[in-house]
């Protein structure tokens, strides 16, 4: 890294307003660049270029989708080349990546320019794949009252960018961590004793959480119901149960996620069923990236 580590602030002010916590995309950018710098520095572009060479250079899909991620990608370049790197955001995150139409240009060193090309491209491309991804989820969706919620089946040390990255493409976002929500699953039920004893337990041990549990059969949701949770996770549930689950929380003001064998082509059907969430851990642990490239000027 040959700029001074840190973000100038109307960069950071970018990412803060996008809900991204900027010391935390430092802190992921700088890791995915000790890995690329661990050995050295880049001996390709230092042997090629002169030391003395500016460029300009512009981030641009390749495919169409769904962006995320452009300010981070931003800050690779700004954390890079420091204060001798000029970045100018072409596109918002959440709006459409139109193929040959650049989102993000930048000016420097082209050493620099250069050396923060592949993690720049690393991120930008994989978060705009998760947002094209979600975008078809909720796009299948619509129509009915159902959102698409993820799960926490992210890629270690990326959840909350991948989590912002759902947002972008109009999903909604679990709990971020296993303190900020329970989900009580069978695992935890079998250990506590069943489902009431489980959801005592963590109303006793953790009374302001907001409390979920997953249910693999109709009598469980009953029981789910009887104890006062706010929601109900269905596990694998047959269309037809579903349905039955959903007339059994009617007027209750308990919530329903369909979660488990849930397809792009079934999401309408399962939705329609009046559920409030599916849970699609494909959105973060499955989504292909979206191809973006970086193409210097002249």
């Amino acid at each position: 890294m040959t700029g001074d580590g840190a973000l100038r602030p109307a960069l950071a002010a970018a990412l803060a307003v996008a809900g991204l916590d900027p010391a935390e995309v430092v802190r992921v950018i700088r890791r995915a660049l000790d890995e690329d710098l661990a050995l050295g520095p880049d001996v390709t572009t230092n042997s090629t270029v002169p030391a003395d060479s500016r460029t300009t250079g512009d981030v641009v899909p390749r495919t169409p989708g769904v962006l995320a991620g452009v300010p981070v990608a931003a800050a690779v370049f700004e954390l890079v080349g420091g204060p001798d790197v000029e970045v100018d955001l072409r596109a918002g995150d959440g709006t459409a990546a139109e193929p040959g139409k650049p989102v993000l240009t930048v000016a420097g060193p082209t050493r620099a320019l250069l050396t923060a090309e592949r993690t720049a491209l690393n991120l930008i491309s994989h978060l705009s794949g998760i947002a094209t991804l979600t975008r078809r989820w909720v796009d299948a969706v619509d129509g009915t009252d159902a959102a698409v919620r993820d799960t926490r089946k992210t890629t270690p040390g990326l959840r909350a960018l991948e989590k912002y990255a759902v947002r972008c493409g109009g999903g909604v976002n679990h709990r971020m961590a296993l303190g900020d929500a329970a989900l009580v699953k069978d695992n935890h039920v079998a250990a506590a004793g069943g489902i009431r004893a489980a959801v005592d337990a963590v109303r006793a041990a953790a009374p302001g959480v907001t409390l979920e549990v997953e249910c693999d059969t109709l009598d469980q949701v009953r029981e789910a119901i009887a104890a006062g949770v706010e929601l109900v996770l269905l596990d694998n549930f047959p269309l037809a149960d579903t349905r039955t689950a959903v007339e059994l929380v009617r007027g209750s003001g308990v919530r329903l996620e369909a979660s488990g064998g849930l397809s792009l082509d079934r999401a309408h059907e399962v939705a329609a069923t009046g559920v409030d969430y599916l849970a699609v851990g494909a959105l973060t642990h499955s989504a292909p990236v979206l191809d973006l490239g970086f193409d210097l000027r002249g």
